[in-house]
């Protein structure tokens, strides 16, 4: 039986064993009783029920009115599982050629771990012609919010702290000609990447600001690769024209050296040459953007429910999560339900940038909108459903896929650090909770902070959310030993109060350049340091004494190195070594370390001694002896003129 398996077999042994102990009697046959135990069966394990043939970085498109059928086709499940998902959500259905929604088709695709993208058609819609979106990025400091200033006669720049944007801003400018353009400001820091993707993937048109007294840098270069990763077109505002020492050429040649092509050299990028001081040149940019926007006849959607996208979040104190986004395409109304990320709500007003209230919004057009159940994150799609049971139903699917995938994310980051301690790396934790005004800039802060991970201090964010510090945050900060970092925000004096008396490290900050410097140094302050030896002082030998020992000869005597201490000290406590013609010939620890006669610790430069070693006997007059001594080297904390922070070790 050597092909049969485990249950064949089994059953074929039991078989023949029936054959010997049968009698045979007519057309009956009686078993003959046995004391015997029964034979036990070997045991065949279940087969396992698949819950999700889909890898977990797997992603389908799905759409409104797909069948059942098709879904299971793109997921990779059988129809017999989402049917019985279907039934445990109370959904309804007939037969597997039965058209769901795209909420239900999205909520079967997480319940069995596989990621989504909507895809949604414009069949049967009013088309119309809509204003561009365009986004002004840039390096830090070369004018961007100034630019803006000047096209809307307002002044944000002189209200930003330090002078620099740390927030998206979004708002409509009403152009001379009659048009009116969405701008989006994002911030120009190196601490604000994540700001200036999301700038770029919402955008129609990339405004690159660039200084003409400073030419292209680093964030410059960054916001080129955002505009290009998002398949973006550029338009390059020259600005800072009317300084002394502005140099346009020398900037279009940069640009001209990154693979912008500029239209000066038969390219198609427009390069326009405008002053935000002295508000020169505006029109020609207005132009150009006008021009920019004719050429990709920019067309949206207007009637059916609204795509938008979430620019910015933050949390009032009179009328809770708010959030700054822009419609892509339909129309949002107030009153209805939407989800947003993992949060859910009922639109309960709908805000212009001016603050003014109105009933629906239209494509293009960036509003702040109330009655979320939750804050949300900034970069996050604005979903319309048509029941409140519908959008409670898909929240609660987004928050386990979620709370699933992070606990995924926590137990790979913990067998890394499992790994690393069996390896002998010693690594602190500096845990960290972070408040800021808005959810966007406390995004932004968090993955910061992140950077300044090192080999030998790991940051944890342990918290991060939005609004003033709270007795809850000094609480969290309290019983997992962490500092709180504040980003525009205030802090009352009570829980100044309740911060001292916890001994809770607690920084506030409006620039992003002081956190940094701040979180850097108590990095280093941390961090546990790698011994290393190091030369505190050298000694030539300038003669050599010779004592004899007990048996008066020469083998049983000592030799003593008289030497001259020509720079640092000599102690007797650290590791020596001896150097002859520039090579070690002897490393070992000091016996005796002698001045005038009198044993001494350590001997410092200038100063003559005696030094006897351990194992050493063979000293010669021109010898060089180093004494070294065990040091703890801290982490630099290193900051760039780009902006760029790192730890170096």
């Amino acid at each position: 039986y050597f092909h049969a398996s485990r249950e064949t077999l089994a059953k074929r042994k039991e078989a023949d064993r029936l054959k010997q102990t049968v009698k045979t009697k007519g057309k009956f046959s009686k078993r003959e009783k046995t004391d015997k135990p029964p034979v036990e069966a070997p045991y065949v394990p279940p087969r396992l029920k698949r819950l999700a043939k889909g890898l977990p970085g797997k992603t389908v498109d799905i759409f409104e009115g797909m069948t059942l059928l098709e879904l299971s086709k793109r997921t990779g499940e059988s129809v017999a599982v989402l049917q019985s998902i279907l039934i445990n959500v109370g959904e309804t259905f007939s037969s597997e050629f039965d058209t769901i929604s795209v909420d239900v088709a999205e909520l079967l695709a997480m319940e069995i771990g596989i990621n989504v993208r909507r895809q949604h058609s414009t069949e049967g819609s009013e088309i119309l012609p809509r204003p561009p979106v365009v986004t002004v990025m840039g390096h830090v400091d070369h004018g961007k919010t100034s630019l803006l200033d000047a096209l809307r006669n307002t002044s944000v720049a002189a209200r930003e702290a330090g002078g620099i944007t740390q927030h998206v801003g979004a708002f409509v400018v009403g152009m001379p000609s009659g048009t009116s353009i969405t701008f989006l400001d994002t911030p120009g820091h190196a601490a604000f990447s994540e700001m200036r993707a999301r700038g770029a993937a919402v955008t129609d048109i990339v405004v690159l600001v660039v200084a003409a007294d400073d030419g292209v840098m680093p964030q410059t270069l960054e916001a080129i690769a955002h505009a290009r990763s998002a398949n973006v077109p550029v338009v390059v505002a020259i600005n800072k024209c009317d300084k002394p020492g502005a140099n346009p050429e020398k900037v279009k040649y940069q640009l001209t050296s990154e693979g912008i092509e500029l239209e000066d050299i038969g390219g198609n990028v427009q390069a326009v040459e405008v002053s935000a001081a002295k508000s020169t040149g505006l029109d020609k940019l207005e132009e150009a953007l006008l021009l920019q926007a004719v050429d990709m006849d920019l067309k949206a959607r207007v009637d059916g429910p609204a795509q938008a996208y979430v620019v910015e979040a933050r949390l009032d104190k009179g009328r809770g999560p708010l959030a700054t986004i822009i419609v892509k395409a339909g129309t949002l109304v107030r009153g209805q339900h939407v989800v947003i990320g993992c949060q859910w709500g009922r639109l309960r007003a709908i805000r212009d940038m001016i603050g003014k209230t109105t009933d629906r919004a239209t494509p293009a057009m960036p509003v702040e909108i109330e009655g979320l159940k939750g804050l949300p994150m900034a970069g996050d799609d604005v979903i319309v459903v048509e029941s409140e049971e519908r959008a409670r139903m898909l929240s609660e699917g987004r928050k386990r896929k979620y709370e699933k995938d992070r606990l995924l994310k926590a137990e790979e980051a913990r067998l890394e650090e499992e790994t690393e301690s069996e390896e002998g790396f010693v690594r602190v934790e500096l845990p960290i909770v972070v408040k800021s005004d808005v959810q966007g800039t406390a995004q932004a802060v968090a993955d910061a902070l992140r950077t300044l991970n090192s080999p030998q201090v790991s940051v944890n964010i342990v918290h991060s959310g939005v609004g003033a510090i709270s007795h809850s945050d000094l609480d969290l900060a309290q019983a997992c030993g962490a500092c709180i970092v504040g980003f525009n925000v205030k802090g009352g004096s009570t829980g100044n109060l309740s911060a001292a008396q916890g001994s809770v490290k607690v920084f506030h900050h409006r620039v992003i350049y002081h956190l940094l410097e701040d979180i850097g140094n108590l990095i280093v302050e941390k961090a546990p340091g790698v011994s290393e030896m190091e030369v505190s002082g050298e000694a030539e030998v300038l003669s050599i004494f010779k004592i004899l020992g007990k048996r008066r000869t020469e083998e049983d005597g000592v030799n003593i190195a008289g030497c001259k201490v020509m720079d640092g000290r000599v102690c007797r406590s650290g590791l020596m070594r001896l150097l002859r013609s520039g090579e070690v010939v002897f490393e070992g620890s000091c016996a005796s370390l002698k001045r005038e006669k009198q044993d001494v610790e350590q001997v410092g430069k200038g100063n003559e001694c005696g030094l006897v070693f351990g194992d050493w006997n063979d000293f010669r007059v021109g010898d060089v002896i180093q004494c070294m001594e065990p040091v703890i080297r801290k982490p630099k904390f290193i900051s760039s003129e780009s902006g760029a922070v790192r730890i170096e070790c």
